[in-house]
């Protein structure tokens, strides 16, 4: 009887100015069970080459590739992919914290159906253990170009238990199969930040594979270390990049009745909403997000 060889996992994670972050992250690798892998620290051009402060910690496997500008999150893990080694590529926030059966139980699914193409694990956040982030995704709202998680905000109860296919996975944390990457591509460049895992979760499906959410495989999430929950500059990517994903992947009925929906709806209530609250960065980031759709392309390298 001969012995399938273990497949060998890349870990990709990006860091930009939060090397502390990251070392968390770095440590709590060293408890996976599953050992088959090397990790990548993509660092975005941080004030502070992170380089040998990461390899005085000795974790093995380990290599800091040092960028001169930050190439934001698709980008840089495009740029970490394209020099990954493994069969699986395992995209992850520096600001989690895995646990010990994380990578067993994200690869288990492949190895049933070989038309998964992407796993997802539950996430909850870090400084709230009890409570979901992602249990998988609902559908998008193609109208109203609307996402949101399965389970998100609740406690977990055990009622998110059940693995299964779903709508999107989560940029968070996701596993990759390499075939995946080759035959579909990576992160919709043009993205930067937010609603890329969505456009690229689109392209996989329409490519004919399936996304599949486990429910045994957790993390936990710092959320929105980096951009902070209501940042002028997340007003402006999310914006931005929700007009961007409805270019991208909706029929033009479709984009009709979500041009209405923002204008008569979103648009209102928004710009009324930062008046209101004496937010005149977020008034302006809105704004640039919404223009820079009428100047540029849907296009997107990937």
């Amino acid at each position: 009887m001969t012995h399938q060889p273990l497949p060998f996992i890349s870990i990709v994670t990006l860091n930009y100015n939060q090397t502390p972050i990251t070392i968390d992250f770095l440590k709590s690798t060293e408890l996976l069970k599953f050992r088959n892998f090397e990790t990548l620290v993509c660092d975005m051009g941080s004030n502070i080459d992170p380089t040998d402060e990461i390899n005085a910690l000795n974790i093995p496997n380990t290599r800091v590739l040092r960028s001169e500008e930050n190439l934001g999150f698709t980008g840089g893990n495009n740029w970490g992919m394209r020099q990954a080694k493994g069969d699986y590529v395992f995209i992850v926030n520096n600001d989690t914290e895995v646990t010990p059966d994380l990578l067993d139980e994200l690869l288990a699914p492949f190895q049933s159906d070989p038309t998964i193409g992407v796993t997802s694990p539950k996430i909850r956040f870090y400084h709230h253990p009890n409570v979901i982030q992602y249990a998988g995704f609902n559908e998008i709202n193609v109208f109203t170009g609307r996402a949101s998680a399965v389970g998100s905000k609740e406690e977990d109860k055990g009622q998110h238990d059940t693995s299964g296919y779903t709508h999107g996975a989560h940029g968070c944390a996701m596993l990759v199969k390499r075939e995946v990457i080759d035959k579909v591509g990576m992160f919709p460049e043009k993205f930067f930040i937010y609603y890329e895992e969505w456009d690229w979760s689109s392209r996989i499906k329409k490519a004919g594979y399936k996304i599949y959410y486990q429910a045994s495989a957790l993390i936990y999430h710092k959320e929105s270390i980096t951009m902070g929950k209501q940042s002028a500059i997340k007003v402006y990517y999310h914006t931005r990049n929700r007009i961007l994903y409805m270019r991208r992947n909706s029929n033009a009925w479709q984009f009709l009745c979500f041009s209405l929906f923002f204008a008569f709806l979103t648009f209102p209530k928004t710009v009324l909403r930062f008046i209101t609250n004496g937010q005149k960065e977020h008034l302006k980031s809105f704004w640039k997000g919404i223009a820079w759709n009428f100047t540029t392309s849907k296009y997107s390298p990937t």
